[in-house]
């Protein structure tokens, strides 16, 4: 498995349903992943899509491990990491990060940017590589002076993806990180996602909603629906053959300027 560097196999997820819940006893439980497999390669930039509820949120929080699954291997560079301890988790944090969807609710309002990249380097905000890490999102070193709130949408998100590449990790996680910026920032903050992980050499999964910006930056993609993979091909061959009606309807759904172009 050299060249995987995830490799998920029957994952399932299912937590109390609550709308179901009787007067007297526990809830049914609600399947929310129902037995997912695929590999993720070393390197790779993977996109995962689906619509609300489709479980894509929920998948890729597993992988990171802030959910535990309820059954199924989670195997990272080998380890099957599915029920580790919070103590061992923590010892495979710097390797695996995450990018949060909103920034200003992922960035402490009482720190500064430097204390914020330092934090989880258990160092200074005037360590190197908190400068090093503005330097490679595009920030002068300058900002690490400033507070969340004295950014803009774009400069947080940047933010937040220098606090993860700070810890030099093999994997990182992005949830709809440009779903909340305008075109012109969701551009820029694409443009750098790719340039980082040629730098890098970064594995990244990249959840949206949004085809259009996964054909951007992605080189495959898996469809999710109601927990489910319903299709899992390369980004060219997913748009111009698409397998599943699902996936026909999200390339559908996509606006496209003149409507005389066809994906």
């Amino acid at each position: 498995m050299a060249d995987t560097i995830f490799q998920v196999s029957d994952l399932r997820v299912d937590v109390p349903d609550m709308t179901r819940k009787p007067l007297f006893g526990a809830a049914p439980r609600l399947e929310i992943l129902k037995g997912i497999s695929f590999d993720i390669p070393r390197g790779a930039v993977l996109g995962i899509v689906g619509g609300s509820g489709s479980g894509k949120t929920t998948l890729g929080r597993t992988l990171v491990r802030l959910i535990e699954p309820s059954a199924g291997r989670l195997l990272f560079d080998g380890q099957d990491i599915a029920h580790l301890s919070d103590t061992d988790m923590r010892a495979l944090r710097p390797r695996i990060q995450m990018i949060f969807q909103d920034p200003m609710s992922s960035l402490n309002p009482r720190l500064t940017v430097g204390r914020t990249i330092a934090a989880p380097l258990s160092a200074g905000a005037g360590d190197p590589r908190v400068k090093a890490a503005l330097e490679q999102v595009g920030l002068p070193a300058a900002f690490a002076r400033r507070y969340p709130h004295e950014l803009s949408g774009g400069q947080r998100q940047r933010v937040g993806i220098a606090r993860a590449i700070a810890m030099r990790p093999d994997f990182i996680l992005a949830d709809e990180i440009v779903s909340g910026l305008d075109v012109s920032s969701q551009a820029q903050v694409l443009m750098l996602l790719e340039q980082l992980v040629a730098e890098l050499g970064l594995t990244l999964v990249f959840i949206s909603h949004d085809l259009s910006v996964i054909r951007r930056l992605c080189s495959r993609v898996i469809v999710l629906r109601s927990g489910e993979i319903v299709e899992d091909a390369a980004t060219a061959d997913l748009f111009e053959r698409p397998q599943h009606a699902y996936t026909r309807e999200l390339l559908d759904a996509i606006p496209i300027p003149d409507p005389s172009i066809r994906w």
